[in-house]
């Protein structure tokens, strides 16, 4: 699969008809900590995308920062009994994106994309732009209908 990043990123909201600013900054913002110190905002504002695999299904989660997967609550959407947290090769093979800067948007077709419960406790959120050092600001309705995904309880009680 062809490398995706922050142009991609740009040609999907261009596409949608939106000016979305993308913030760039100069240290990575691979962790949700690291984000969200070079943001000032708390970390569960980090929306996280994360890639989950059941069997050979690539599966897509945007969780809060501050929040972990349940695996079995993914599972209880209708996958396989084992789902594991994706590897490297995965990440990059699945979505397009490196490690540390897969965004919500410009996906490639075909990955469902669910958007855990927990980013609602925020007005906006920062999802990554395509790059470890980049972000943009969006609210959870608009991040809901700009993936197309479906929403659902699948952060780790507690």
């Amino acid at each position: 699969m062809p490398t995706r990043g922050e142009n991609e990123v740009r040609a999907f909201f261009e596409a949608a008809g939106l000016k979305k600013e993308i913030h760039r900054f100069d240290d990575s913002t691979h962790s949700s900590e690291l984000a969200a110190r070079s943001l000032g905002v708390q970390v569960g504002q980090v929306a996280k995308t994360i890639l989950l695999m059941s069997g050979e299904t690539a599966i897509v989660v945007v969780i809060s920062g501050d929040r972990r997967v349940d695996t079995k609550k993914v599972r209880d959407l209708g996958y396989e009994k084992r789902v594991r947290l994706a590897g490297p090769e995965d990440v990059v093979f699945r979505t397009g994106f490196a490690v540390g800067a897969v965004s919500p948007v410009a996906l490639p077709d075909g990955v469902p994309i669910y958007l855990d419960r927990s980013l609602r406790r925020f007005e906006t959120i920062y999802p990554a732009a395509g790059e470890t050092n980049n972000m943009f600001a969006t609210t959870p309705d608009e991040l809901l209908a700009l993936t197309r995904g479906t929403e659902a309880d699948l952060a780790r009680d507690g």
